[in-house]
């Protein structure tokens, strides 16, 4: 038999690979654009920060993949529909960050009209307004202050930056009282930043909520909706591999980079879901966003539909952290991986909440084992200094810090350190980039060594 060779000129095969290239660059530009759309409308309506302020700090030190395009867009800022355009590409639209009361800002998808904005999910409650400032701490601001002068030097050291990283806030809070805070120039106890993965152990804590109310079995399979036939291994996930980042499921970029969901607008539950599984479940330890828009969606697939965008909200004004917002994608599901904006003092409400293990103000928020069930390990553990117990890292094996500390962890320096046989809990707030971090095991030591006499 006569063979037969296709002759193809050069060109065409190389076209290919070039227009590959074309289009990954196109689409690097789509996410810094909805990188930038959005941190501007976060910042600007959630934080209550300038917009000088944003493009400082939250625009800065940021994923090699989008740092040199950022700075190169330019914004349109629309004070009146509370939203953020950011163009990239001439023949597409701007990419945009939608702000709603309650909700904060969704980013819309790539190629979305920026009038699409409009028809995003708002949240129809009520919202409870920032007149309870006045109230008694920790609802509101009156009398939380008790300053102590030996931790008060070290929170300042924080600030100065000998502790490495760029600090914004610290604060110390020791039974019941706030006795160290300081911010940097410009912010204040009322100004927002992004959470990040401390996001992860607010999940935990709605989490435990839901598991108070009988929605939930921390031991039970998730039971997504895409798991579950029968045949779907995924199945067998349970809520519990969930939490402690051991689904076993694979997913495309390691540990908590999700930058289809976090910059290019993508549906936050389907993208999470979609993943097959690679180990067995409760296996392997892998850090991951996935698991706990996983979690968190298990939850909220039981909640009646009149309780699903209001139900974190709801939550968090029960603990007086009237500036803390949760954020959800255009479909309204909550990002409780990252997304979520708070300050130092919301964040101490939650360390208070925990050293009360569970209680506030009388009433029982979280069931009465949860704190010994997120601060515990079980299962395979990370590499490291620092251990993981269910939405929480432990610090049980840091030196001169109690057995029994355990830390919300976040992406640029976040962190909120309880240690419950102290009755203290440690907030820290930062800009910090992955060559100048914060060291939050010598913070805490310090701290506790000059909270000894108190």
């Amino acid at each position: 038999m006569k063979a037969f060779i296709l002759a193809v000129p050069l060109f065409a095969l190389a076209a290919p690979a070039n227009a590959q290239s074309n289009d990954q660059a196109r689409y690097d530009r789509a996410l810094a654009a909805g990188y930038k759309a959005q941190f501007l409308c976060s910042g600007l309506w959630n934080g209550g920060k300038a917009a000088a302020q944003i493009e400082a700090d939250e625009l800065t030190g940021i994923y090699d993949r989008i740092a040199d395009i950022v700075p190169t867009l330019t914004p349109e800022i629309d004070e009146r529909a509370h939203q953020v355009r950011v163009a990239f590409d001439t023949a597409m639209p701007p990419r945009t960050a939608q702000w709603r009361a309650g909700l904060g800002c969704a980013s819309l998808p790539i190629g979305a009209d920026p009038a699409d904005g409009a028809k995003l999910p708002h949240f129809a409650g009520e919202l409870v307004p920032y007149l309870i400032d006045d109230s008694a701490w920790p609802m509101g601001d009156r009398d939380a202050l008790a300053p102590e002068a030996a931790v008060s030097a070290i929170a300042a050291k924080a600030l100065a930056g000998e502790y490495g990283g760029a600090s914004s806030a610290a604060l110390v809070l020791h039974h019941g009282k706030i006795v160290a805070e300081t911010y940097k120039p410009g912010f204040d106890m009322h100004m927002s930043q992004r959470t990040w993965s401390v996001a992860k152990s607010l999940a935990g804590t709605l989490i435990g909520h839901a598991v108070l109310e009988g929605l939930v079995d921390p031991a039970q399979p998730a039971a997504l909706a895409e798991w579950r036939d029968p045949a779907d291994p995924r199945g067998r996930i349970t809520l519990d591999n969930l939490m402690r980042m051991a689904s076993g499921l694979y997913s495309d970029t390691q540990g908590s980079r999700t930058d289809p969901v976090y910059m290019g607008g993508t549906a936050a539950f389907p993208r999470a879901a979609h993943w097959p599984l690679l180990h067995a479940p409760g296996s392997r330890f892998r850090y991951a966003n996935n698991d706990i828009l996983n979690a968190w969606r298990s939850v909220q697939e039981r909640l009646p539909e009149e309780r699903r965008l209001g139900y974190p909200l709801a939550f968090f004004r029960k603990l007086g952290m009237t500036r803390t917002i949760a954020e959800t994608d255009w479909r309204g599901n909550f990002i409780l991986s990252s997304q979520v904006w708070t300050t130092a003092r919301d964040l101490a409400r939650l360390g208070q909440l925990y050293l009360d293990d569970g209680m506030w103000q009388g009433e029982r928020l979280l069931p009465d084992s949860w704190r010994q069930f997120v601060s515990t390990p079980s299962g395979p553990q990370p590499d490291g200094e620092f251990g993981y117990g269910a939405t929480f890292w432990l610090m049980n094996d840091s030196d001169g810090v109690p057995a029994d500390s355990f830390a919300a962890f976040g992406n640029r320096g976040q962190y909120l350190v309880i240690i419950p046989s102290r009755g203290m809990a440690i907030v820290r707030r930062g800009y910090d980039t992955s060559d100048q971090r914060f060291d939050i095991a010598a913070f805490t030591r310090d701290i506790l060594v000059a909270a000894e006499a108190l």
